[in-house]
């Protein structure tokens, strides 16, 4: 089984399109789209809350590779940062996303590298989001929402998780502890 260490946009785009449309995950008759944004945070500012912002943070099993030194690596703690907000006026909603990188523990050389997911992976996550837009824009419950916090994906072995490797963990938003 190949494992995908590249960083793929568009499985992200494509698969979030599959899961409105072809599945309709969100059938409110609105707009959704998804963006990326490689430097947004997990703060949201009185004003952006104001203006209808919520935060998801979610940890995820990516596969990830040194542009210096080819090294690979797989990581159950992938951080994926979604801001999103539905414009009830508009009928449009926006999901704005990053993901986080890791930097090899082999050059450390505080280049972060940006994760590879497979297709099954991106589901789960994109799946969860889902559940949360339902849950804090359309005031739908869900039977198997635990709790509001984040959510790490399947338990998958991998080495301990090293913080100072980790961009999420520099920037105090991991979700390594959240078990």
């Amino acid at each position: 089984m190949s494992r995908s260490t590249d960083w793929v946009p568009t499985l992200w785009l494509e698969t979030f399109d599959e899961l409105l449309c072809d599945d309709n995950e969100l059938d409110y008759g609105d707009q959704w789209t998804l963006n990326f944004n490689y430097s947004q945070t997990d703060k949201v500012t009185k004003e952006e809350r104001k203006k209808g912002w919520k935060v998801y943070c979610h940890c995820a099993y990516g596969n990830f590779q040194c542009a210096s030194c080819s090294k690979t690596w797989p990581s159950a703690r992938v951080v994926v940062l979604f801001r999103y907000r539905l414009q009830r006026g508009r009928g449009r909603g926006t999901v704005i996303m990053r993901p986080f990188g890791q930097t090899c523990r082999r050059c450390q050389d505080d280049m972060f590298e940006l994760p590879g997911f497979s297709k099954k992976e991106v589901e789960q996550a994109l799946l969860r989001l889902i559940s949360k837009i339902r849950k804090n824009c359309y005031g739908e419950y869900d039977d198997d929402e635990d709790d509001d916090s984040s959510a790490c994906s399947t338990k998958v072995w991998t080495k301990p998780h090293e913080k100072t490797l980790c961009e999420a963990c520099r920037m105090g938003i991991c979700c390594q502890d959240e078990d």
